[in-house]
């Protein structure tokens, strides 16, 4: 077998190994089950328990409290630079929200994308804020999930216009929730009670996230479902990332005093935890240094997911009044504002983006590419770019491949040699390649080292194309307006030329007429096979001649972006392959191994 091609299908099997010994050594801990897993309460003394956010009414709600039907109750406007929606005053809840600088699709026309959405809709999606009962407190003297609020101050929700909302029990407390929201995704909400009545109370607050599935099996719209990507919740507790899937959730054990499928735990100082999408994701964030009980359920007669924080329980003097801050984040993974609020003291706020396995790898690969973009401004050419750093950080290594590659073949002649001495003493063979390679200080393995590196960098570049929002459709130029999704081009349209779309790029028919950036890989993966001469085993010439054109079927449905990097990767590969190895006077015959590979080769009768 040639050199080469030994050399190749060793790195494939040595980088599986690889990859394996590293899950068994380092196990990534984003796929920990939620620490310290306990059913408590959030008190020390007086046992609460938060309501429902199922349908509108949950079980702590007072029968005799003013409330309206959801279509009914009055609204607060929201509106901001990058957010648009509104809350409604049956509960105080925020159900209603649209990201202003997305849409669904890169088509002509095309809404902006919905996050929260309010009870009575398709896909009930929204954020609701009170108080638990504790001590000297019943459950009717605590505003419930359908409460009817009043705005005390304020008309519309922007970014220096928070809005204060009020609420009387007529036994002595009142209620007040005053909400803000920044430039971006986060809202502060700060509740308070002040205390009229002749007696001491107790009651935590507590916030919580409720999503309304949909069918038998509690199904959510609208999600990937893709192996790489977690969809699902995640949480932040003291340092320790939980990503917990919704299909997990639902297995949950039922919690008698949760009535529903629940996980339970404390968070000592720092901690967050929520719901995240493939470019979403809302989430409530405690006071840092506060500790407070966070929890995964799902109701399954209501079909209802839930993450709640309920903080330590207050005690209310009368004549006083206590209050707490907590914060929402409710919009796009955005890795610069998210960056912003890790640095404002949200602990790891930056690992609720999905960085997976590798994500030594993927996040400074991303951050590479994100400060390549701010400087070019197209996301195309600054993979390209990319690919072109990470081809001078490897260039050391390469050399030496290449220098050995080259000399492996200047040594053809004389292993020649050797095979027919030593005949069928496999042995003797292999002593005398092993001596010749340490006189001339060749090195076999080296061409391995190569692609064992660029298979990792290769699986987190997909990653991070995959996963980041700044990849979301994202231009080049030309059909090519957006580079995390599948090559638009097809040659049934002869690439964009005639008058007609392509196939979809879901659909099998878009698997065989692929597009241009496929072909594309497929021609630079044969071209590069041509720098070295085809095996002399027909078996072997026959795979390595079909693999580009697997690869290229294979590969034609990935994200065009990733395309675009194998393909740049392949064309700066096969220039220093070449280079390097004449000057080590070693000159592949790159149009001779072509016109050789177009030969049959002549059948010949067994002697």
């Amino acid at each position: 077998m040639d050199d080469q091609n030994k050399n190749l299908i060793l790195a494939t099997a040595l980088s599986f190994v690889v990859i394996l010994v590293w899950f068994v050594l380092f196990p990534p801990p984003e796929q920990a089950t939620t620490p310290d897993a306990v059913e408590i309460s959030a008190t020390e003394g007086n046992e609460v328990q938060t309501p429902s956010a199922a349908g509108t009414v949950g079980e702590a709600t007072a029968a005799a409290e003013e409330t309206l039907p959801e279509e009914q109750a009055p609204r607060v406007e929201i509106d901001t630079p990058r957010l648009k929606g509104s809350l409604s005053l049956s509960g105080g809840r925020i159900d209603e929200l649209f990201l202003k600088d997305y849409k669904v699709s890169i088509e002509e026309g095309a809404p902006i994308v919905e996050l929260l959405a309010p009870v009575g809709s398709d896909s009930a999606y929204y954020a609701l804020y009170g108080w638990a009962p504790g001590a000297g407190v019943a459950g009717a003297d605590v505003p419930g999930p359908n409460t009817l609020w009043t705005v005390e101050a304020g008309k519309t929700l922007g970014v220096d216009t928070p809005i204060t909302l009020k609420w009387d029990n007529d036994k002595g407390l009142t209620f007040r929730r005053m909400i803000s929201v920044d430039e971006n995704y986060m809202f502060t909400v700060t509740q308070s009670v002040e205390n009229n009545s002749q007696a001491e109370v107790g009651m935590a607050p507590y916030g919580i996230l409720a999503r309304h599935g949909i069918g038998e099996d509690g199904d959510l719209p609208g999600l990937k479902n893709f192996f790489i990507l977690h969809e699902g919740v995640i949480g932040m507790a003291d340092g320790t990332l939980a990503e917990i899937d919704y299909g997990d959730v639902r297995d949950f054990d039922i919690d008698p005093n949760e009535r529903a499928q629940a996980e339970v735990f404390q968070v000592k100082e720092d901690g967050w935890i929520g719901f995240t999408d493939h470019y979403w994701m809302t989430t409530l964030i405690p006071e840092p240094g506060t500790p407070f009980k966070a929890a995964a359920k799902y109701d399954e007669r209501r079909k209802i997911y839930q993450t709640e924080t309920v903080l330590p329980t207050l005690t209310v003097a009368p004549g006083a009044t206590e209050e707490v801050t907590t914060q929402l984040f409710a919009g796009a993974k955005e890795w610069e504002a998210i960056r912003e609020y890790q640095s404002e003291g949200v602990q790891k706020f930056i690992d609720s983006i999905d960085w997976g396995w590798f994500f030594f790898l993927t996040k400074p690969i991303f951050w590479l590419l994100h400060n390549i973009n701010a400087l070019i401004g197209n996301m195309g050419w600054s993979i390209i770019g990319l690919t072109l750093i990470i081809k001078a950080i490897l260039f050391p290594l390469a050399y030496k491949s290449y220098v050995s590659m080259a000399k492996m073949k200047e040594l053809q002649p004389q292993m020649e040699a050797l095979k027919e001495a030593a005949g069928d003493d496999r042995q003797k063979m292999q002593q005398g390649m092993m001596e010749l390679y340490k006189k001339e200080k060749v090195n076999p393995a080296a061409g391995c080292l190569p692609i064992l590196m660029q298979i990792p960098i290769f699986f987190s570049l997909y990653k991070v194309i995959f996963v980041t929002i700044e990849l979301r459709q994202a231009p080049w130029f030309g059909p090519f307006q957006d580079l995390s999704a599948p090559d638009p081009t097809s040659i049934m349209n002869l690439f964009g030329l005639l008058p007609w779309a392509g196939p979809q790029p879901d659909s099998i028919v878009a698997l065989v007429f692929i597009g241009i950036l496929p072909l594309l890989l497929g021609i630079s993966m044969w071209l590069q096979q041509k720098l070295n001469p085809a095996p002399t085993d027909p078996t072997q010439a026959m795979i390595f001649a079909w693999m580009p054109w697997v690869f290229m079927f294979m590969l034609g449905s990935f994200a065009s972006g990733l395309v675009v990097y194998w393909i740049a990767n392949n064309t700066i590969t096969f220039t220093q392959q070449y280079l390097i190895m004449r000057t080590q006077g070693y000159k592949p015959d790159v149009f001779g191994n072509i016109k050789s590979g177009f030969k049959r080769t002549p059948k010949t009768d067994d002697k």
